[in-house]
C-alpha cells in the first residue's frame, strides 16, 4: 500500500465541489487518505460505521435532511449491503459509493478473492450502476460523473477503485 494517495486528494476535491456534506465509512486502508481529509474538514460530517449496510441508511437520511452523502467501503463490505440496497431502488433516492477493491491484482488474502471477483455483478444485480476505474488518472473524472448521475438522476452509482490504484499489501517473501 502506498502511504501517499494523490488520487484521494482529487476525489476529496470532487466531493467538495459537488457539495457532499456526509461521509459514511468503515475504516479501510484503501480509503485512509480520503477518510483523514474528510475527518479534518469542519464542513463535513463523518460517520464511522460498524458495518457497511448502516451507511445506506445514513446516506438515505442525509438526503432526506437535504444533504448529499457518500459511502466509502471495501469490496468485501458490498456483500453486507445486499439487503439494504433494495431500499435505494424502492425509495428512489440518490446513492453514491466509492468502493476500494480487494481480491484482484496482487491479492494475498484468499478470503478477499470471492467478493472481489463478484462485487460488480452483485451491485449490478441490485440495480446499482457500476463504474470501475483501473487507472488513477481517470478516477476524479469518474467520481465526478458518477456523482452527477447519482444526484441529478436519482440513481445508485458505485465507483470501483481497482486494487491496481490502491496498491496491494506486501507481507514479505517469508509469508506463505
Amino acid at each position: 500500500m502506498t502511504d501517499t494517495q494523490p488520487w484521494a486528494d482529487e476525489i476529496f476535491d470532487v466531493l467538495k465541489q459537488i457539495n457532499v456534506r456526509q461521509v459514511a465509512y468503515v475504516p479501510d486502508a484503501g480509503h485512509i487518505r480520503l477518510i483523514e481529509r474528510s475527518k479534518n474538514d469542519p464542513t463535513l460530517n463523518t460517520i464511522a460505521l460498524t458495518t457497511e449496510e448502516e451507511g445506506i441508511g445514513i446516506i438515505a437520511g442525509a438526503w432526506l435532511g437535504g444533504e448529499r452523502g457518500v459511502l466509502l467501503m471495501q469490496s468485501s463490505g458490498v456483500g453486507n449491503c445486499i439487503n439494504m440496497l433494495s431500499m435505494i431502488q424502492e425509495c428512489r433516492f440518490p446513492f453514491l459509493t466509492l468502493v476500494t477493491m480487494r481480491g484482484q491484482w496482487g491479492e494475498f488474502n484468499p478470503w478477499q478473492v470471492p467478493m472481489g471477483q463478484g462485487t460488480k455483478r452483485v451491485l449490478e444485480s441490485m440495480g446499482v450502476i457500476v463504474r470501475p476505474v483501473d487507472t488513477a488518472d481517470r478516477l476524479a473524472e469518474t467520481v465526478d460523473a458518477a456523482a452527477r448521475l447519482a444526484f441529478d438522476a436519482y440513481r445508485a452509482v458505485a465507483v470501483l477503485i481497482s486494487q491496481r490504484i490502491i496498491g496491494f499489501k506486501n507481507w514479505g517473501d517469508d509469508q506463505p
